[in-house]
């Protein structure tokens, strides 16, 4: 490895703490506190003149005034002043702090804590220890870490220089973990499902492809986890749920991402109003413990998730948007001609259902700011959905919008294996006019719709994007840690 003056610079001190007989990288710590904990038992801390060992990074300057020395340490919980003097410390570790660390470096170090005369909590430190050299050198003082594609590509460093990237994480953190408190309190029970699949399916996607040695057999990572969920309902389970990660073969852009995290469940006996109280009910408990209220502010907007949720149709909405009545204009070619006499500026599709979706996503989404339920989707649009029996041409479905950007998906779900055989075909056909995301035909799952699945409702939830809203990020890059990037030379 080739390395920079600073890397050789560091390698020496380095090399220059083994030859003294100290391991620059030693295999435990001993530390008695997390930083945050001393800081909140200070003054018993003081008053007892108890020692305490702290560990954690050098950040910002070292500072050597003669005979004394300043630092600041840093862990996951807190950051606190390190005071060291020539006297306390003793002249080997005194000069080695001076000459051989550096910021970056991880140290532990022993004392007791007192305030300095200023009145700054610190470490009197009588015994210091390096736990790990750092070799790379923190990003230019001055600019810091704030180039976007830097912080993606070397997300540790992000999250050493970046108070606001851990923060949101620990966000993302907490919008899991009260989902699974408010599923698991409504009695549902988490399972996991293959992510290596024989045959993808539960959602509009093209997959990734790969092929097992052992059973010469070509896999698939799933796109959803629909299907499986199904099944455990159809063997009686009647309360289902899985967060887990799903694998979609497309674009890169602020909301999509090829590996993301879904949370999807299902609930027998049930239909998709009960599931419009579901997700109301969610997302009013995770603003409640993530923002202490039952509102948030994000992208210029106060977002309210106290009331009930709007309930918009989307043939409605598209019909006030732009005059269109897509139900009027059921074929590609009549959909295409309203839109050109419209003069609208919407992308061209393979398909009817995937030009009313790029309609809709442009005309109507970004204008539903506060939390609306976009309901009653075209047949055609929900391959996996229960027809409207007073409206047979849309299904019982809605998608959750919030900010202008779709957080969810959800239906009553088609449990006629008849109905769902008919659709697989469509999509069949779909497929072959152009529709590389159309689903295909899994006969598995017909098998087990024949041994009779109960009314069922069917929820799914995007985690990371839920993750953005509440941690006020624009790009689901933001809320994932390794995000998918183009390869650098």
């Amino acid at each position: 490895m080739e390395l920079t003056d600073l890397q050789a610079q560091r390698l020496a001190k380095l090399e220059r703490l083994r030859a003294a007989g100290i391991d620059p990288y030693p295999p435990r710590a001993q530390r008695s506190h997390t930083i945050g904990a001393a800081l909140d038992r200070f003054d018993a801390l003081s008053a007892a003149a108890s020692e305490v060992t702290l560990a954690g990074r050098i950040v910002g300057a070292r500072r050597v005034m003669g005979r004394l020395a300043f630092a600041h340490i840093a862990d996951e919980h807190g950051q606190i002043q390190l005071w060291l003097s020539r006297g306390d410390l003793g002249d080997a570790w005194f000069d080695r702090f001076r000459d051989e660390l550096d910021t970056f470096d991880i140290v532990e170090a022993s004392g007791v804590l007192r305030r300095t005369k200023s009145g700054e909590p610190s470490l009197f430190v009588t015994r210091l220890t390096v736990l790990a050299k750092a070799l790379n050198p923190p990003p230019d003082k001055f600019h810091g870490l704030t180039d976007t594609e830097a912080r993606l590509r070397e997300r540790y460093l992000d999250l050493i220089v970046n108070d606001g990237t851990r923060a949101a994480f620990r966000t993302r953190s907490q919008v899991i973990s009260v989902t699974r408190r408010v599923l698991e309190a409504r009695g549902f029970i988490e399972v996991e499902t293959p992510v290596l699949q024989p045959m993808y399916g539960g959602a509009s996607a093209r997959p990734f492809i790969t092929h097992h040695n052992q059973l010469d057999q070509q896999l698939y990572l799933r796109v959803a986890v629909e299907l499986y969920l199904k099944r455990l309902i159809v063997g009686g389970f009647e309360r289902v749920y899985e967060i887990g990660r799903n694998f979609r073969n497309e674009g890169v852009d602020r909301t999509h991402n090829p590996e993301f995290t879904m949370m999807e469940c299902y609930q027998a006996y049930a239909d998709y109003h009960d599931m419009m109280a579901l997700v109301e009910a969610l997302f009013r408990e995770l603003a409640e413990h993530i923002a202490g209220g039952t509102t948030i502010a994000y992208a210029g907007h106060t977002i309210d998730f106290g009331p009930p949720w709007a309930r918009v149709s989307i043939v409605e909405a598209l019909r006030d948007a732009c005059g269109i009545d897509i139900l009027q204009h059921r074929t590609l070619d009549a959909l295409r001609d309203a839109i050109a006499r419209a003069n609208l500026r919407v992308e061209p599709q393979p398909g009817w259902a995937r030009q009313v979706d790029e309609l809709f996503s442009t005309l109507v989404q970004p204008h539903l700011i506060q939390p609306t339920f976009v309901i009653d989707h075209p047949v055609e649009l929900s391959p996996l959905a229960k027809r409207r029996a007073d409206q047979p041409a849309l299904v019982e479905r809605f998608e959750p919008v919030i900010a202008g950007m779709e957080v969810g998906n959800a239906f009553t779900e088609l449990n006629d294996p008849l109905d769902q055989e008919q659709r697989f075909l469509e999509q069949g056909r779909a497929y072959d006019a152009g529709d590389g995301e159309a689903q295909p035909m899994d006969t598995d799952f017909l098998n087990a719709l024949m041994y009779g699945m109960p009314p069922t409702g069917g929820l799914g939830i995007g985690i990371d994007r839920v993750a953005m809203l509440f941690s006020g990020q624009s790009s689901i890059r933001e809320v994932i840690f390794f995000p998918h990037l183009r390869r650098r030379e």
